[in-house]
């Protein structure tokens, strides 16, 4: 299994999960089964490049996105990928996968989505911060 993590730079499991999904300047994918970590440039439209950040984790053959939040347009093209999505994470790469593994992060829906922002508050009541 691949995730994928939005990052502020090339530092692998050390780096912290960016906070602008689609505006950060690099992708962390670790694949679960073998530990391999591979940095891979934003080359999206929000970049200045071409294509969608879901179009380049689809090419990277990921199956699950894990990032702080993000807006409906990005949850659609996501689901219609395949490709399941996790929010509420926070730290570093390995502490989002950590998190992810125990089962802390929330799957994405329609319902999460808001603004430029999809945080849930503590008590997971959906409202946007």
């Amino acid at each position: 299994m691949k995730i994928c993590i939005p990052t502020i730079g090339e530092n692998g499991l050390d780096d912290l999960v960016g906070e602008h999904f689609g505006r950060v300047p690099t992708y962390t994918v670790v694949d679960l089964d073998t530990n391999e970590v591979k940095v891979i440039p934003n080359t999206s439209e929000h970049m200045g490049g071409q294509g969608n950040p879901p179009e380049i984790m689809a090419r990277e053959g990921v199956n699950v996105m894990v990032c702080r939040g993000l807006g409906r347009r990005a949850i659609m093209m996501f689901e219609e990928l395949s490709i399941n999505v996790y929010i509420g994470a926070s730290g570093t790469v390995k502490d989002a996968i950590e998190a992810f593994k125990q089962g802390r992060l929330q799957k994405a829906s329609m319902d999460d989505a808001c603004g430029k922002h999809a945080f849930r508050d503590e008590h997971h009541h959906g409202h946007c911060h």
